[in-house]
């Protein structure tokens, strides 16, 4: 007879991974967007964090599908360590992933989905691809790159949206909502027309 965290655990459609650092300084900065995409779902599903595995993590259902969101709890550059502890406490595999990463090649406010593929520089999906020993995880990677960005990255990343691209921010915070919808709904391929076009 299966327990009831068994079964909750057997029944989950995907573990969704947003990328950020924990903490009230880090919330409203430009590489935390991951965080603010899943806050979001969340919100919208009437959902509830709680810690476990290293992570912030809320179980809803998205589209009908009962998913966890997580968001690790270890810092960026350590996100590996948290996405192997979620996967051994929930005993799934890293096709059982999906990421939401923010993206310094991609124009702000665009949304890209990828299969696979390298880590891009972006050091949170490395240890996560180099941890996990795999290139095959499916993300949804959204654009923050600006035309003028300042030549140190890091500081660039770990700074705030400007007030006048709070409108726009909040469209691509939907927009990735949407598209893990459409992941859970209709699968990779057809995501991937839909957004990537």
């Amino acid at each position: 007879m299966l327990l009831a965290q068994e079964i909750e655990t057997r029944d989950l459609a995907k573990v969704i991974i947003g990328l950020g650092n924990p903490g009230e300084r880090y919330a409203p900065t430009r590489h935390n967007i991951g965080f603010m995409a899943l806050d979001a779902l969340a919100k919208e599903a009437g959902g509830t964090w709680s810690r476990q595995a290293l992570s912030k993590t809320c179980r809803i259902d998205v589209s009908g599908h009962p998913v966890l969101l997580a968001e690790p709890l270890t810092f960026m550059n350590r996100s590996g360590n948290a996405v192997q502890a979620l996967l051994s406490t929930f005993q799934r595999e890293p096709q059982d992933l999906l990421l939401i990463v923010d993206d310094l090649n991609l124009p702000f406010g665009r949304i890209r989905i990828r299969e696979r593929g390298s880590a891009g520089g972006h050091h949170g999906l490395e240890s996560i691809l180099t941890i996990l020993k795999t290139e095959e995880i499916v993300r949804v990677r959204m654009g923050i790159g600006e035309e003028s960005m300042p030549e140190d990255k890091a500081e660039f990343v770990l700074s705030g949206f400007p007030q006048q691209k709070q409108a726009e921010l909040d469209s691509m915070i939907l927009k990735a909502g949407n598209a893990v919808k459409s992941l859970l709904q209709d699968g990779v391929s057809k995501t991937m027309a839909i957004f990537n076009a």
